[in-house]
């Protein structure tokens, strides 16, 4: 069987590709936002904030996570969701190292 596309690229691309994807739709940087904003793990108050059906939230929870952008913990019938700070971590460090890079470049 042939290679797939992603295995043509080093394992930080493939994963900066994954966080870029989970990041690409609003509703997902809504979420990032409220959870930056409340600092705590939020149970049930995620599908108030946003104008979107109980499902599609639990849907772009489920990407952001599978992406490593958030962190859900079950505590009784719910799971609640925090930021995890360490994917968080690998986006500081490769935007520092384009904006560094971008700043001392002599291009048109």
């Amino acid at each position: 069987m042939g290679a797939t596309k992603t295995d043509h690229f080093t394992d930080e691309q493939n994963k900066i590709a994954t966080i870029a994807k989970a990041l690409g739709h609003p509703a997902r940087v809504a979420i990032i936002e409220y959870l930056l904003k409340v600092d705590t793990c939020i149970c049930g108050d995620i599908v108030n904030e946003l104008p979107l059906a109980q499902a599609t939230v639990s849907q772009h929870l489920k990407e952001l996570k599978n992406a490593g952008l958030i962190k859900g913990n079950i505590e009784g019938t719910a799971i609640c969701y925090c930021i995890d700070e360490n994917t968080f971590g690998i986006l500081k460090d490769y935007f520092s190292k384009i904006i560094v890079t971008v700043s001392n470049q002599k291009c048109c």
